[in-house]
Protein backbone atom coordinates (compact mmCIF):
# COMPACT_ATOMS: atom_id res chain seq x y z
CA UNK A 1 0.00 0.00 0.00
CA UNK A 2 2.04 3.09 -1.24
CA UNK A 3 1.06 6.32 1.21
CA UNK A 4 2.45 9.72 0.43
CA UNK A 5 5.01 10.15 2.48
CA UNK A 6 5.11 14.02 2.45
CA UNK A 7 1.25 13.65 3.86
CA UNK A 8 2.33 12.17 6.90
CA UNK A 9 5.90 13.55 7.25
CA UNK A 10 4.27 17.44 7.05
CA UNK A 11 0.48 16.81 8.11
CA UNK A 12 0.88 13.72 10.70
CA UNK A 13 3.90 14.71 12.09
CA UNK A 14 3.21 18.56 11.59
CA UNK A 15 0.45 18.38 14.86
CA UNK A 16 3.73 17.33 16.04
CA UNK A 17 6.32 19.05 14.16
CA UNK A 18 4.94 22.00 13.08
CA UNK A 19 3.11 22.63 9.75
CA UNK A 20 0.08 21.36 11.50
CA UNK A 21 -2.09 18.77 11.63
CA UNK A 22 -3.42 18.21 7.89
CA UNK A 23 -2.55 14.67 7.56
CA UNK A 24 -4.25 13.61 10.20
CA UNK A 25 -7.23 14.99 9.57
CA UNK A 26 -7.23 14.25 5.81
CA UNK A 27 -6.75 10.86 6.64
CA UNK A 28 -9.37 10.77 9.44
CA UNK A 29 -11.42 12.06 6.49
CA UNK A 30 -10.60 9.59 4.07
CA UNK A 31 -10.99 7.01 6.45
CA UNK A 32 -14.72 7.74 6.77
CA UNK A 33 -15.31 7.95 3.57
CA UNK A 34 -13.61 4.21 3.05
CA UNK A 35 -16.10 3.29 5.74
CA UNK A 36 -18.96 4.98 4.07
CA UNK A 37 -18.10 3.35 0.90
CA UNK A 38 -17.39 -0.05 2.32
CA UNK A 39 -20.98 0.28 3.99
CA UNK A 40 -21.88 0.56 0.11
CA UNK A 41 -20.97 -2.91 -0.52
CA UNK A 42 -17.43 -2.26 -2.20
CA UNK A 43 -14.91 -4.54 -0.85
CA UNK A 44 -11.55 -3.25 -1.50
CA UNK A 45 -9.82 -0.98 -3.67
CA UNK A 46 -6.97 -1.08 -5.44
CA UNK A 47 -4.68 0.96 -3.51
CA UNK A 48 -4.53 3.07 -1.00
CA UNK A 49 -3.60 6.00 -3.91
CA UNK A 50 -6.48 5.04 -5.74
CA UNK A 51 -8.42 5.04 -3.34
CA UNK A 52 -7.41 8.67 -2.50
CA UNK A 53 -8.08 9.41 -5.88
CA UNK A 54 -11.60 7.85 -6.32
CA UNK A 55 -13.39 11.15 -4.79
CA UNK A 56 -17.09 11.10 -3.90
CA UNK A 57 -19.15 13.00 -6.13
CA UNK A 58 -21.59 15.81 -5.41
CA UNK A 59 -24.80 14.14 -6.21
CA UNK A 60 -25.23 10.94 -6.07
CA UNK A 61 -27.25 9.13 -9.02
CA UNK A 62 -30.42 7.31 -8.11
CA UNK A 63 -30.99 4.00 -9.09
CA UNK A 64 -34.44 1.95 -9.16
CA UNK A 65 -35.04 -0.63 -6.75
CA UNK A 66 -35.41 -3.90 -7.70
CA UNK A 67 -39.11 -5.41 -8.61
CA UNK A 68 -40.58 -7.37 -5.44
CA UNK A 69 -42.69 -10.19 -5.79
CA UNK A 70 -46.61 -10.41 -4.90
CA UNK A 71 -46.71 -12.13 -2.27
CA UNK A 72 -50.54 -14.73 -2.67
CA UNK A 73 -52.07 -16.17 0.14
CA UNK A 74 -50.86 -18.92 2.45
CA UNK A 75 -47.63 -17.80 1.29
CA UNK A 76 -45.06 -17.80 4.62
CA UNK A 77 -42.72 -14.71 4.23
CA UNK A 78 -39.12 -15.40 4.07
CA UNK A 79 -37.24 -12.69 6.22
CA UNK A 80 -33.67 -11.76 4.48
CA UNK A 81 -30.94 -10.20 5.36
CA UNK A 82 -28.67 -7.43 4.10
CA UNK A 83 -26.37 -8.61 2.08
CA UNK A 84 -22.84 -8.50 4.26
CA UNK A 85 -20.73 -5.35 3.05
CA UNK A 86 -17.16 -4.56 3.98
CA UNK A 87 -15.72 -1.86 5.79
CA UNK A 88 -12.29 -0.43 4.76
CA UNK A 89 -10.15 0.93 8.07
CA UNK A 90 -6.56 2.51 6.49
CA UNK A 91 -5.93 3.34 10.47
CA UNK A 92 -6.68 -0.11 11.32
CA UNK A 93 -3.87 -1.88 11.12
CA UNK A 94 -1.71 1.10 12.87
CA UNK A 95 -2.31 1.13 16.64
CA UNK A 96 -0.25 3.25 18.48
CA UNK A 97 0.95 1.19 21.37
CA UNK A 98 4.30 2.20 22.47
CA UNK A 99 3.99 4.05 25.91
CA UNK A 100 7.47 5.44 25.91
CA UNK A 101 7.63 9.48 25.16
CA UNK A 102 8.86 10.19 21.70
CA UNK A 103 10.58 13.71 20.94
CA UNK A 104 11.15 14.77 17.67
CA UNK A 105 13.16 17.85 16.30
CA UNK A 106 11.16 20.13 13.86
CA UNK A 107 13.82 22.04 11.21
CA UNK A 108 13.43 24.55 8.24
CA UNK A 109 16.13 25.16 5.99
CA UNK A 110 15.39 28.53 3.68
CA UNK A 111 16.33 26.87 0.54
CA UNK A 112 15.02 28.41 -2.37
CA UNK A 113 13.65 26.23 -5.44
CA UNK A 114 16.13 24.88 -7.38
CA UNK A 115 19.08 25.72 -4.91
CA UNK A 116 21.29 22.86 -3.46
CA UNK A 117 24.34 23.03 -0.59
CA UNK A 118 24.22 23.01 3.04
CA UNK A 119 21.92 25.70 5.13
CA UNK A 120 21.73 26.75 8.08
CA UNK A 121 18.60 25.68 10.05
CA UNK A 122 15.85 28.98 10.39
CA UNK A 123 13.72 27.12 12.92
CA UNK A 124 14.48 24.56 14.85
CA UNK A 125 11.49 23.46 17.34
CA UNK A 126 11.26 19.95 19.75
CA UNK A 127 8.04 18.36 20.15
CA UNK A 128 7.75 15.84 22.34
CA UNK A 129 4.41 13.72 22.60
CA UNK A 130 3.54 11.61 25.74
CA UNK A 131 1.40 8.19 24.22
CA UNK A 132 0.20 7.72 28.30
CA UNK A 133 -1.30 11.40 29.01
CA UNK A 134 -2.30 12.18 24.81
CA UNK A 135 0.28 15.09 25.46
CA UNK A 136 2.46 17.15 22.72
CA UNK A 137 4.42 19.88 23.82
CA UNK A 138 6.57 22.30 21.59
CA UNK A 139 9.43 24.25 21.97
CA UNK A 140 11.31 26.52 19.93
CA UNK A 141 15.07 26.85 20.52
CA UNK A 142 16.68 30.53 19.30
CA UNK A 143 18.89 30.07 16.30
CA UNK A 144 21.81 32.30 18.13
CA UNK A 145 21.67 29.66 20.82
CA UNK A 146 25.82 29.06 21.52
CA UNK A 147 26.34 25.70 21.73
CA UNK A 148 29.01 22.76 21.92
CA UNK A 149 28.20 20.88 18.21
CA UNK A 150 29.18 17.22 18.92
CA UNK A 151 32.80 16.51 17.10
CA UNK A 152 33.07 20.39 15.88
CA UNK A 153 34.00 23.64 17.33
CA UNK A 154 31.63 25.69 19.88
CA UNK A 155 29.15 27.69 17.53
CA UNK A 156 25.28 28.64 16.98
CA UNK A 157 22.90 25.89 17.13
CA UNK A 158 21.79 26.88 13.92
CA UNK A 159 25.28 26.08 12.01
CA UNK A 160 24.69 22.18 13.02
CA UNK A 161 23.01 21.30 10.02
CA UNK A 162 25.12 22.84 7.97
CA UNK A 163 28.37 20.86 9.99
CA UNK A 164 27.08 17.96 9.93
CA UNK A 165 26.81 18.09 6.03
CA UNK A 166 29.90 19.25 5.13
CA UNK A 167 31.76 16.65 7.22
CA UNK A 168 29.65 14.11 6.20
CA UNK A 169 27.80 13.39 9.88
CA UNK A 170 26.28 10.05 9.82
CA UNK A 171 22.43 10.91 8.98
CA UNK A 172 23.54 13.91 7.82
CA UNK A 173 23.08 17.46 8.56
CA UNK A 174 19.66 17.05 10.84
CA UNK A 175 20.91 13.74 12.49
CA UNK A 176 23.70 16.60 13.39
CA UNK A 177 21.49 19.26 14.81
CA UNK A 178 19.58 16.45 16.50
CA UNK A 179 22.58 15.15 18.46
CA UNK A 180 23.02 18.92 19.47
CA UNK A 181 19.74 19.47 20.84
CA UNK A 182 20.02 16.35 22.66
CA UNK A 183 23.56 17.36 24.21
CA UNK A 184 22.51 20.94 24.54
CA UNK A 185 18.76 20.26 26.71
CA UNK A 186 20.06 17.07 27.93
CA UNK A 187 17.32 15.26 26.40
CA UNK A 188 16.73 12.28 23.97
CA UNK A 189 15.87 13.37 20.12
CA UNK A 190 14.48 10.34 18.31
CA UNK A 191 13.30 11.69 15.32
CA UNK A 192 14.32 14.63 13.16
CA UNK A 193 12.17 15.94 10.33
CA UNK A 194 13.67 18.55 8.02
CA UNK A 195 11.40 20.63 5.45
CA UNK A 196 12.23 23.87 3.30
CA UNK A 197 9.18 26.32 2.69
CA UNK A 198 8.24 25.36 -0.52
CA UNK A 199 6.52 22.44 2.03
CA UNK A 200 5.13 25.54 3.82
CA UNK A 201 3.68 27.68 1.05
CA UNK A 202 2.37 24.43 -1.20
CA UNK A 203 0.72 22.90 1.80
CA UNK A 204 -1.02 26.07 3.39
CA UNK A 205 -2.34 27.10 -0.20
CA UNK A 206 -3.59 23.60 -0.66
CA UNK A 207 -5.41 23.39 2.82
CA UNK A 208 -5.84 27.22 3.38
CA UNK A 209 -6.77 28.55 -0.03
CA UNK A 210 -8.87 31.42 1.53
CA UNK A 211 -5.81 32.65 3.94
CA UNK A 212 -5.10 31.43 7.86
CA UNK A 213 -6.40 34.08 11.15
CA UNK A 214 -3.37 35.04 13.06
CA UNK A 215 -3.78 37.90 15.51
CA UNK A 216 -0.41 40.08 16.02
CA UNK A 217 -0.62 41.97 18.91
CA UNK A 218 0.95 44.80 17.81
CA UNK A 219 2.30 46.10 14.73
CA UNK A 220 4.89 44.22 12.11
CA UNK A 221 6.86 46.72 9.80
CA UNK A 222 9.99 45.07 8.60
CA UNK A 223 11.78 46.87 5.09
CA UNK A 224 14.50 44.05 4.95
CA UNK A 225 12.49 40.91 5.00
CA UNK A 226 14.86 38.73 2.04
CA UNK A 227 12.97 38.16 -0.76
CA UNK A 228 13.85 35.06 -3.48
CA UNK A 229 16.17 37.10 -5.39
CA UNK A 230 18.53 37.50 -2.24
CA UNK A 231 17.29 41.22 -2.15
CA UNK A 232 14.59 42.35 0.63
CA UNK A 233 11.08 43.37 0.57
CA UNK A 234 9.05 45.36 3.25
CA UNK A 235 6.86 43.60 4.96
CA UNK A 236 4.24 44.63 7.33
CA UNK A 237 1.18 43.56 9.44
CA UNK A 238 -1.30 45.68 11.36
CA UNK A 239 -2.24 44.86 14.74
CA UNK A 240 -5.15 42.32 15.24
CA UNK A 241 -6.77 39.73 13.43
CA UNK A 242 -6.27 38.87 10.06
CA UNK A 243 -6.41 36.09 7.43
CA UNK A 244 -3.23 35.82 5.61
CA UNK A 245 -2.29 33.74 2.63
CA UNK A 246 0.23 30.60 2.42
CA UNK A 247 3.34 33.83 1.40
CA UNK A 248 2.26 36.67 4.02
CA UNK A 249 2.01 33.42 6.51
CA UNK A 250 5.50 32.92 5.71
CA UNK A 251 6.49 36.10 6.03
CA UNK A 252 4.92 36.62 9.31
CA UNK A 253 6.13 33.27 10.53
CA UNK A 254 9.75 34.61 9.75
CA UNK A 255 10.27 37.93 9.95
CA UNK A 256 12.62 38.92 13.06
CA UNK A 257 11.70 42.72 13.21
CA UNK A 258 10.44 43.47 16.57
CA UNK A 259 11.85 44.59 19.55
CA UNK A 260 11.93 40.95 20.87
CA UNK A 261 13.23 39.75 17.59
CA UNK A 262 14.11 35.90 17.63
CA UNK A 263 11.94 35.32 20.87
CA UNK A 264 8.88 37.22 19.61
CA UNK A 265 9.43 35.04 16.26
CA UNK A 266 9.38 31.78 18.02
CA UNK A 267 5.76 32.90 19.56
CA UNK A 268 4.91 33.48 15.90
CA UNK A 269 5.63 30.18 14.85
CA UNK A 270 4.07 28.78 16.89
CA UNK A 271 0.66 30.60 16.81
CA UNK A 272 1.03 29.66 13.09
CA UNK A 273 1.11 26.17 13.82
CA UNK A 274 -1.91 26.18 15.92
CA UNK A 275 -3.62 28.77 13.50
CA UNK A 276 -2.97 25.98 10.76
CA UNK A 277 -4.68 23.18 12.52
CA UNK A 278 -7.42 25.01 13.48
CA UNK A 279 -8.60 25.65 9.77
CA UNK A 280 -7.18 22.23 8.75
CA UNK A 281 -9.93 20.95 11.06
CA UNK A 282 -12.74 22.67 9.16
CA UNK A 283 -14.55 20.70 6.53
CA UNK A 284 -12.87 23.16 3.77
CA UNK A 285 -9.66 22.59 4.78
CA UNK A 286 -10.12 18.88 4.47
CA UNK A 287 -11.74 18.87 1.01
CA UNK A 288 -8.64 20.83 -0.70
CA UNK A 289 -6.08 18.77 0.79
CA UNK A 290 -7.76 15.09 -0.26
CA UNK A 291 -8.11 15.84 -3.54
CA UNK A 292 -4.27 17.13 -4.05
CA UNK A 293 -2.61 14.36 -2.25
CA UNK A 294 -1.29 12.70 -5.55
CA UNK A 295 0.24 15.97 -7.19
CA UNK A 296 1.62 17.87 -3.63
CA UNK A 297 3.71 13.62 -3.28
CA UNK A 298 5.09 14.33 -6.80
CA UNK A 299 5.72 18.53 -6.19
CA UNK A 300 7.24 17.70 -2.84
CA UNK A 301 8.94 14.79 -2.58
CA UNK A 302 12.61 16.10 -2.45
CA UNK A 303 11.51 19.24 -0.04
CA UNK A 304 12.40 17.22 2.97
CA UNK A 305 14.59 15.34 4.67
CA UNK A 306 13.38 12.68 8.01
CA UNK A 307 14.64 9.22 9.88
CA UNK A 308 10.98 8.02 10.80
CA UNK A 309 9.73 5.17 8.26
CA UNK A 310 6.26 5.02 7.25
CA UNK A 311 5.58 2.61 9.83
CA UNK A 312 5.90 5.19 12.36
CA UNK A 313 4.65 8.06 10.74
CA UNK A 314 1.44 6.03 10.07
CA UNK A 315 1.33 4.90 14.01
CA UNK A 316 1.94 8.57 15.18
CA UNK A 317 -1.21 9.41 12.76
CA UNK A 318 -3.48 7.09 14.82
CA UNK A 319 -2.13 8.44 18.13
CA UNK A 320 -2.15 12.53 16.55
CA UNK A 321 -6.39 11.68 16.25
CA UNK A 322 -6.52 11.51 19.66
CA UNK A 323 -4.94 14.29 21.27
CA UNK A 324 -7.65 17.29 21.90
CA UNK A 325 -6.17 20.61 21.40
CA UNK A 326 -6.11 21.48 25.26
CA UNK A 327 -3.48 19.10 25.38
CA UNK A 328 -1.29 20.89 23.39
CA UNK A 329 1.41 23.08 25.43
CA UNK A 330 4.15 25.11 24.08
CA UNK A 331 6.78 27.68 25.03
CA UNK A 332 10.28 28.49 24.50
CA UNK A 333 14.59 28.90 25.16
CA UNK A 334 13.20 32.69 25.68
CA UNK A 335 15.16 35.22 27.69
CA UNK A 336 14.73 33.65 31.15
CA UNK A 337 16.64 30.89 29.76
CA UNK A 338 19.59 32.76 28.37
CA UNK A 339 22.41 35.36 28.76
CA UNK A 340 23.12 37.34 25.69
CA UNK A 341 27.33 37.66 25.55
CA UNK A 342 29.77 38.26 22.82
CA UNK A 343 32.13 35.87 21.19
CA UNK A 344 34.42 36.41 18.61
CA UNK A 345 33.98 34.66 15.05
CA UNK A 346 36.55 34.89 12.47
CA UNK A 347 38.04 37.96 14.37
CA UNK A 348 34.52 39.66 14.55
CA UNK A 349 32.72 40.26 17.35
CA UNK A 350 29.14 38.07 17.12
CA UNK A 351 26.53 38.41 19.64
CA UNK A 352 25.19 34.99 20.88
CA UNK A 353 23.22 33.90 23.44
CA UNK A 354 24.53 31.56 26.33
CA UNK A 355 22.15 28.81 28.06
CA UNK A 356 20.69 28.94 31.35
CA UNK A 357 20.92 25.01 32.25
CA UNK A 358 18.93 25.35 35.63
CA UNK A 359 16.16 27.99 33.73
CA UNK A 360 15.98 25.96 30.93
CA UNK A 361 15.52 22.50 32.77
CA UNK A 362 12.49 24.43 34.30
CA UNK A 363 10.99 25.43 31.16
CA UNK A 364 11.22 21.76 29.79
CA UNK A 365 9.41 20.53 32.61
CA UNK A 366 6.66 22.65 32.07
CA UNK A 367 6.45 22.17 28.53
CA UNK A 368 7.10 18.55 28.40
CA UNK A 369 5.54 17.36 31.67
CA UNK A 370 2.92 20.52 32.27
CA UNK A 371 1.29 19.90 35.85
CA UNK A 372 -1.53 17.12 36.38
CA UNK A 373 -3.80 16.80 39.08
CA UNK A 374 -3.15 13.34 40.22
CA UNK A 375 -3.78 11.79 43.51
CA UNK A 376 -1.00 10.52 45.49
CA UNK A 377 -2.94 7.38 45.62
CA UNK A 378 -2.65 7.24 41.81
CA UNK A 379 0.79 8.11 41.36
CA UNK A 380 1.70 5.01 43.46
CA UNK A 381 -0.29 3.23 41.74
CA UNK A 382 1.10 4.51 37.77
CA UNK A 383 4.81 4.40 39.67
CA UNK A 384 4.25 0.39 40.81
CA UNK A 385 3.22 -0.37 37.05
CA UNK A 386 6.40 1.50 35.88
CA UNK A 387 8.65 -1.13 38.13
CA UNK A 388 11.48 1.23 37.86
CA UNK A 389 14.64 0.91 39.65
CA UNK A 390 15.55 3.33 42.16
CA UNK A 391 19.05 3.98 44.10
CA UNK A 392 19.74 7.15 46.26
CA UNK A 393 23.21 9.34 46.43
CA UNK A 394 24.78 11.32 48.59
CA UNK A 395 25.33 14.23 47.27
CA UNK A 396 26.48 16.22 50.92
CA UNK A 397 29.38 15.33 53.30
CA UNK A 398 26.88 14.58 56.11
CA UNK A 399 27.19 10.46 56.63
CA UNK A 400 24.74 8.20 56.37
CA UNK A 401 22.47 10.65 54.31
CA UNK A 402 21.37 8.50 51.55
CA UNK A 403 20.18 5.18 54.09
CA UNK A 404 18.37 7.35 56.31
CA UNK A 405 16.65 8.31 52.81
CA UNK A 406 16.38 5.05 51.82
CA UNK A 407 14.46 4.25 55.40
CA UNK A 408 12.49 6.55 54.83
CA UNK A 409 11.10 5.58 51.20
CA UNK A 410 11.29 2.03 52.08
CA UNK A 411 8.50 2.80 55.35
CA UNK A 412 6.56 3.84 52.81
CA UNK A 413 6.66 1.05 50.43
CA UNK A 414 9.21 2.08 47.78
CA UNK A 415 12.07 -0.10 47.06
CA UNK A 416 15.34 1.06 47.00
CA UNK A 417 18.07 -0.55 45.05
CA UNK A 418 21.24 0.98 45.96
CA UNK A 419 22.79 3.81 48.00
CA UNK A 420 25.97 5.37 47.00
CA UNK A 421 27.77 8.71 47.65
CA UNK A 422 28.18 11.06 44.41
CA UNK A 423 31.78 11.07 43.96
CA UNK A 424 32.73 14.93 44.24
CA UNK A 425 29.55 16.10 46.58
CA UNK A 426 28.83 19.87 45.72
CA UNK A 427 26.02 20.17 48.36
CA UNK A 428 22.99 21.17 46.14
CA UNK A 429 19.56 21.09 46.58
CA UNK A 430 17.32 17.48 46.27
CA UNK A 431 16.61 16.54 43.39
CA UNK A 432 14.78 13.27 41.30
CA UNK A 433 16.93 12.47 38.35
CA UNK A 434 14.85 10.43 35.58
CA UNK A 435 17.02 8.29 32.91
CA UNK A 436 14.17 6.51 31.26
CA UNK A 437 11.68 8.15 31.47
CA UNK A 438 9.71 6.63 34.07
CA UNK A 439 8.04 9.89 34.58
CA UNK A 440 5.13 8.39 36.93
CA UNK A 441 8.05 6.74 39.70
CA UNK A 442 9.56 10.10 39.53
CA UNK A 443 6.81 12.10 40.29
CA UNK A 444 5.68 10.00 43.15
CA UNK A 445 9.07 10.45 44.43
CA UNK A 446 8.99 13.94 44.46
CA UNK A 447 5.40 13.84 46.44
CA UNK A 448 6.41 11.80 48.70
CA UNK A 449 9.91 13.73 49.25
CA UNK A 450 7.79 17.07 49.50
CA UNK A 451 9.88 18.76 46.78
CA UNK A 452 8.77 21.51 44.33
CA UNK A 453 8.31 20.05 40.77
CA UNK A 454 11.39 21.71 39.29
CA UNK A 455 13.25 19.19 41.40
CA UNK A 456 12.02 16.59 38.75
CA UNK A 457 15.33 16.93 36.35
CA UNK A 458 16.13 14.64 33.17
CA UNK A 459 19.41 12.18 33.86
CA UNK A 460 21.57 12.58 31.59
CA UNK A 461 24.95 12.65 33.46
CA UNK A 462 25.30 8.19 33.07
CA UNK A 463 25.74 7.89 36.26
CA UNK A 464 23.64 4.80 37.10
CA UNK A 465 22.02 2.02 35.26
CA UNK A 466 19.09 3.05 37.24
CA UNK A 467 15.77 4.18 36.16
CA UNK A 468 15.42 6.88 38.98
CA UNK A 469 18.35 8.36 41.18
CA UNK A 470 17.45 10.37 44.47
CA UNK A 471 20.20 12.94 44.79
CA UNK A 472 19.77 14.05 48.47
CA UNK A 473 20.87 17.21 49.84
CA UNK A 474 21.03 18.67 53.00
CA UNK A 475 17.40 20.31 52.56
CA UNK A 476 15.93 16.65 52.74
CA UNK A 477 17.06 16.93 56.81
CA UNK A 478 13.73 18.21 58.12
CA UNK A 479 11.33 16.18 56.34
CA UNK A 480 13.77 13.24 57.67
CA UNK A 481 13.34 14.17 61.02
CA UNK A 482 9.92 14.72 61.08
CA UNK A 483 10.03 18.21 61.31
Amino acid sequence: MRIPGWLFIVGIVGLVVGTALCSVVSFAAAREFAIRIGDGGVAQLPSFADFLRAQPTATATPTQAPPTATPHPGDTPVPTDPAPTATIDPLAQYTYDDPRRINILLLGIDQRTGETGTFNTDTMIVFSVDPVRKTVGMLSIPRDLWVDIPGSVPSRINTANAVGEINAYPGGGPALAAATVSQTLGIRVDKYVLINFDVFTTVIDTVAPNGVEVCPPEVIDDPYYPDAGYGFLHVHFEAGCQKLQATELLQYARTRHTDGSDFDRALRQQEVIKAVRDEVLTAGGIVNLIGQIPTLWDELSESYKTNLTLDEIMRLATLATQIPSENIYSGQIGAAQTTPMTVMLNGIASDVLNLNYAAAQQQLQQVFNPPENVSLADLRQRAEAENASIVIFNNTDIAGLAGLTRDFLSSRQVTITEVGTIPIPDGALTTVRDYTNKTWTARYLIQLLGLPADRLVPGTDGMTDADVMVVVGADIQPLLNGE
